[in-house]
């Protein structure tokens, strides 16, 4: 099971129909540092909105190629397509830009139409994933159907998405279980955070066996925002998945870069790394002061004082504790 990051493209709804270049090339390198390979970019209506869509509040997507070429080998790199912005010449440029995937997109129960697409996808020898946006439109069986189609069409890897985010973590439990039943292809799961579940949504989809979590760090997306990846990541590896990824790294580029430079766009950030690894060391926000000063006057990392001093005593920590922990850090 990994994590496909979404930040570069739902996120993109934050800033305009994308972010900078400057920023795009900083989240691109956060990620493939902590060791999240998997990453849709671009525009964020999809390939070939800029011109079909008059979404230019963001770079081209031929700019978006550029910046790409040095981060390519080291990561699964692609784009999201909507099925209706579907054009040869585009997906050729995807192509040659040395693009992993197009992700094409439609509406569940819309499929058939989008086989199109699918097939220019894997024409032009591509990797084709596919959503199906708006899953709840059907039921777990209709969804169930209508991705076996898609598998027969071409589809490589699928996701359900919880595009109003309406689930629960039953009902999530329950699509993933249905596509699973029903396909060989790898079955992904896409989270919104409307009713406060993206997370739990995350937690259950991963147990009845989604291959895949979307996610986009500090939660970033249109509206409510996403499955935060940063939040995904700490709770799936604490639930023995992502072996790969390293919390402490993403933890300090949400820190020391991203967090900062949001807060230039006005963005407010629902878990910040502190609160987050409290959360999951354990340790009670009573004893952040203490953590603080300690961590200030040796030196270390405060993220892994708190998970470090947790693992010994999570009830009473003492100051003599903590100077005895920094000091192996």
């Amino acid at each position: 099971m990994n994590l496909f990051d979404n930040t570069l493209r739902d996120g993109g709804n934050v800033v305009g129909h994308g972010f900078s270049e400057e920023l795009t090339k900083s989240i691109i390198g956060g990620l493939l540092n902590a060791g999240i390979k998997d990453i849709e970019m671009g525009n964020c209506k999809g390939l070939g909105a800029y011109g079909k869509l008059g979404a230019q509040k963001c770079p081209s997507d031929e700019t978006y190629f550029e910046i790409l070429q040095h981060y390519l080998p080291q990561g699964r790199i692609g784009m999201f397509m909507l099925a209706k912005c579907a054009d040869k010449e585009n997906i050729r440029k995807a192509k040659e830009a040395g693009l992993n995937f197009l992700r094409v997109g439609a509406n569940a129960s819309d499929g058939q139409g989008a086989v199109k697409a699918v097939e220019m996808v894997k024409e032009a020898g591509l990797i084709c994933r596919y959503s199906l946006m708006k899953a709840y439109v059907s039921t777990p069986q209709q969804l169930a159907e209508e991705a076996k189609m898609l598998q027969d069409a071409g589809v490589d890897k699928i996701t359900i998405m919880d595009s109003a985010g309406t689930m629960f973590p039953k009902d999530a439990t329950e699509y993933v279980t249905a596509l699973k039943e029903k396909v060989t292809i790898p079955v992904g799961f896409h989270g919104h955070s409307n009713l406060g579940m993206s997370q739990a949504n995350a937690l259950s989809a991963a147990a009845a066996g989604a291959d895949e979590i979307d996610c986009g760090l500090l939660g970033m997306a249109r509206s409510a925002g996403n499955c935060a990846t940063e939040l995904a990541a700490a709770t799936l590896k604490r639930a023995g998945y992502l072996p790969e990824i390293d919390v402490y790294k993403l933890l300090d580029y949400l820190d020391n870069e991203l967090i900062p430079t949001m807060k230039e766009y006005g963005y407010h950030v629902a878990v910040n790394p502190t609160d987050l690894m409290l959360g999951l060391a354990g340790c009670h926000s009573n004893f952040l002061t203490m953590f603080r000063k300690v961590a200030e006057e040796k030196h270390v990392s405060l993220l892994k004082l708190i998970a470090e001093v947790s693992e010994i005593d999570r009830k009473n920590p003492s100051e003599e504790l903590l100077l005895k922990v920094a000091s192996t850090i």
